[in-house]
């Protein structure tokens, strides 16, 4: 049974998604194995395998790259691996068509750069404001 499924951006490991199944009962804390999956995400690198199993306690992490996005999910050691993976690989082919184009891959120095450029305008548009308001009138 996949407990926790996350999507996260491969070159940063910024997490884009994220579910998981509460399950009180058993006492699981998910939040400990959420922690793990992000610290994954910030250590995965170029030469990290596009599939892999990780043991985790009593849970396995499956993991695959596709289009610079890192799918994994977390489930049981019982759960067949084969199912898993077949499982991450139809979210990625979903997300990839729903998302792929979307500027989600985007960097923060970009993003950056643009709210830059758009306080400089306000900026100067107050600038303009002002000196037409104190000096015309």
């Amino acid at each position: 049974m996949a407990l926790m499924t996350m999507i996260a951006r491969f070159v940063d490991g910024l997490p884009l998604v994220g579910t998981m199944q509460e399950d009180e009962q058993s006492g699981r804390s998910i939040l400990e194995y959420q922690n793990q999956a992000k610290l994954l995400f910030r250590k995965l690198g170029p030469n990290s395998p596009t599939r892999c199993s990780i043991e985790t306690g009593p849970y396995l992490f499956h993991y695959l790259i596709e289009h610079d996005v890192c799918y994994l999910v977390m489930c049981d050691k019982v759960f067949s691996k084969r199912i898993a993976f077949t499982y991450l690989e139809d979210i990625a082919q979903e997300f990839h068509s729903n998302y792929g184009r979307r500027k989600y891959k985007k960097d923060a120095s970009y993003l950056n750069r643009k709210s830059l450029y758009v306080k400089g305008a306000v900026a100067g548009i107050i600038l303009i404001l002002f000196v037409l308001y104190f000096w015309v009138i």
